[in-house]
């Protein structure tokens, strides 16, 4: 039997994964000033109506993309912490890794542009909490009942993710490779008593 074509639906998403692929190589490679519409356009390979059927502007592209971007990371965390058990310490490495890659430095470049860009700051918002809700809901996952029952976990995630993007940043200039394990290892054995 022949192989079936592909729907009008599917040839829409493939297109709409394309530019979101395509928005975060750009911001990764080129910074958020260098990110143009055209730029992701050429870059994914379709034409301007492509993208404005999918995207009205650049904020909304950008916002999509950050979630996009997010949702990756997000999915390779429950993935690898199924793979290999739930633990604090695993747990820790994981989102370590999660946000130091490409993915996470598309979304800060986005994080610092909306601060002087009140259309990209609109689009980001509602995106953001949805990825916090999501983030809050993997740790939970993985730092388990006797985490998550504590009156502070709500702190506990919060602080996590915002030394994460702190390191994020200021490992830009940082000469001393281990200083970022040193940082998370004095986190876990304040909030977990653990060391990842």
């Amino acid at each position: 039997m022949p192989p079936t074509g592909r729907t009008q639906q599917q040839r829409r998403e493939e297109t709409r994964q394309r530019l979101l692929d395509a928005t975060i190589d750009c911001l990764v490679e080129y910074g958020f000033a260098g990110t143009t519409t055209h730029r992701v356009q050429e870059r994914a390979g379709v034409s301007r109506g492509a993208l404005l059927h999918h995207f009205a502007s650049k904020a909304a592209l950008l916002a999509a993309a950050t979630h996009h971007a997010a949702e990756l990371r997000l999915a390779h965390i429950r993935s690898e912490a199924d793979s290999d058990g739930r633990t604090p310490e695993k747990g820790l490495e994981l989102l370590r890794a999660a946000m130091s890659g490409p993915y996470f430095l598309a979304g800060l470049e986005l994080w610092l542009a909306a601060r002087t860009d009140p259309e990209l700051k609109s689009a980001l918002l509602p995106a953001e909490r949805e990825v916090g809700t999501a983030q809050r809901a993997v740790l939970a996952d993985i730092f388990g009942p006797e985490v998550t029952a504590r009156s502070d976990f709500a702190m506990l995630c919060e602080s996590l993710l915002v030394l994460h993007r702190g390191l994020a940043l200021t490992g830009v200039l940082r000469e001393n490779p281990s200083f970022d394990q040193e940082l998370l290892g004095l986190w876990a054995e304040r909030f977990l008593g653990a060391t990842p």
